[in-house]
């Protein structure tokens, strides 16, 4: 079953009910990991959890589904080039979920990149509950994607 998210903007990154942040710094320069984030098709190459990507409205939207069959239909809210990828989530098929935007920003750091990840969530109280419940696991596929992502532009 599909369910419609609330439509929320950029700001929602800090305003969240529950918000998770990871850093991570990467040898790759902004522009080659700004590079992999609009390359939609190519984001289960280096992110394990994404089964299948595609990008829809002309790069104004995207389609993911990841492994264990999570669904969700993407708004992209900001492509600032070397900056900033972000995109909210307008439908899902998970339950109890009512908003979700993750942000990525880049920031040059001594030849590589500082990469930051925010989910901005709301839902039910059990969906809130359980998301700050999957913290490590979120962290640890976080790292996990960031390594793969700099692996991959480094073998480019």
């Amino acid at each position: 079953m599909t369910h419609r998210l609330r439509s929320v903007g950029l700001e929602y990154a800090e305003t969240a009910p529950v918000r998770l942040v990871f850093v991570a710094k990467v040898s790759a320069a902004p522009e080659a990991v700004f590079a992999a984030f609009t390359d939609v098709e190519g984001w289960p190459r280096w992110f394990r959890q994404v089964r299948d990507a595609r990008s829809t409205d002309g790069g104004k939207g995207r389609e993911i589904r990841l492994m264990g069959g999570t669904r969700f239909r993407e708004t992209v809210m900001a492509a600032d080039p070397h900056e900033r990828y972000a995109y909210r989530v307008d439908e899902t098929n998970v339950p109890g979920l009512r908003a979700l935007l993750e942000e990525w920003t880049l920031r040059p750091s001594d030849g590589g990149t500082v990469v930051r990840y925010v989910f901005a969530v709301d839902g039910t109280a059990v969906l809130r509950g359980a998301v700050r419940t999957m913290r490590p696991g979120l962290r640890r596929a976080f790292h996990q994607a960031v390594r793969n992502l700099d692996r991959m532009v480094a073998a480019a």
